[in-house]
């Protein structure tokens, strides 16, 4: 039976990607080693940084300035790295979900915060508008898309201060205004690779701005000088990454990834919402691309289950929703194939005939 790779994260890969990494795990670039074996000073290892680095800035068309860096600990570890880099006054956040406020908590722990606004009352159901952000804040944090609760940020925001974006869960989905940020960062596990490294896009001439000693290995500037080499990086997901923005650029670009993500979001929010067994939780204006969450219909409750076992006998994997909202969540990131989601529908029709 083929199976339909929902899974929010850790979560689908383009095929040819994951056959190249598992070749290069058994024999790197013909050397007899394994990727997973070799040093990461290693000559033939140093290119697949470099072009990594180099396609991030092809593919969202970096301005000069910036550096994009392979880091460890996950998007996480960049919640306390942000506000250490950048936070000397005060940060304004936009608590939009579960990433969004602890990235919060932790710039709370090093100096003052202001939450422009929320929509935690609502189950972070929508995308919270017409907040005024302070002009004297050193940066706005916003989440671009939140992976549990279905919502999305779709434009960068226009705002008197500079932004920094988690990106985790949407970046080459759509193009990007990088200039806007001094900072994007995102775990790989959804749309770049698997789990392990953590990208950073960073502006230069915004570090070294505050006046708190930072951490060495906190600080974004160890890293920029020393090329993501400092420590020893996550060799196998950055080699992964590398075959990802390959196969990104061979497909026709963000761009086209965008295409992509509005066709197939557009296929099954028509179905959840012609359905009569299922509704969408997330309103429309917010809705994300690539977390579609849905629930059954109030008169169906009982049936959730029922669906869920009906759906995994089909091949659907990884449709449970997450514990905050319930339901189902079908993660439709980048490798996802439009196959996929018709055959989501195919089931959801199906089961509503039974019903």
């Amino acid at each position: 039976m083929q199976k339909h790779n929902f899974n929010a994260g850790p979560s689908i890969l383009p095929r040819e990607v994951i056959e190249k990494t598992a070749q290069a795990i058994l024999d790197f670039n013909g050397s007899g080693l394994s990727l997973m074996e070799i040093s990461h000073r290693a000559k033939d290892f140093q290119p697949v940084v470099d072009e990594a680095r180099a396609l991030f800035k092809e593919l969202l068309d970096i301005p000069d300035g910036y550096s994009v860096l392979f880091l460890g600990g996950g998007a996480s570890l960049q919640f306390c790295m942000v506000p250490y880099n950048f936070l000397e006054h005060k940060a304004a956040y936009l608590n939009t979900g579960t990433w969004a406020k602890k990235a919060l908590k932790e710039a709370k722990g090093l100096g003052e915060t202001v939450e422009v606004a929320s929509s935690a009352d609502a189950n972070y159901t929508f995308i919270p508008k017409g907040y005024t952000v302070p002009a004297d804040a050193d940066y706005f944090h916003i989440t671009t898309n939140n992976t549990i609760f279905g919502t999305e940020l779709r434009t960068d925001p226009d705002v008197n201060v500079p932004l920094v974006g988690d990106m985790s869960s949407d970046i080459f989905s759509r193009p990007v205004d990088v200039s806007k940020y001094i900072c994007i960062y995102g775990g790989a596990q959804k749309n770049l690779a698997p789990a392990g490294v953590t990208f950073v896009i960073v502006k230069d001439d915004a570090l070294g701005r505050v006046s708190r000693y930072i951490p060495t290995m906190l600080n974004y500037k160890t890293h920029v000088d020393g090329g993501s080499m400092f420590n020893t990086p996550p060799v196998v997901p950055i080699y992964a990454a590398l075959q990802t923005l390959r196969w990104i650029k061979a497909q026709g670009g963000v761009t086209e990834m965008q295409r992509r993500a509005i066709e197939r979001s557009d296929m099954l929010y028509g179905e959840i919402d012609r359905n009569k067994l299922f509704q969408g939780t997330a309103v429309q204006e917010d809705r994300s691309r690539m977390n579609i969450c849905f629930v059954m219909a109030p008169e169906y409750k009982e049936l959730e289950a029922d669906f869920l076992k009906f759906a995994t006998e089909r091949g659907m994997v990884g449709i449970k929703g997450h514990r905050s909202v319930g339901g189902f969540r079908a993660s439709c990131y980048n490798a996802l194939p439009k196959e996929s989601v018709q055959a989501l529908i195919d089931c959801m029709q199906e089961f509503e005939r039974q019903h």
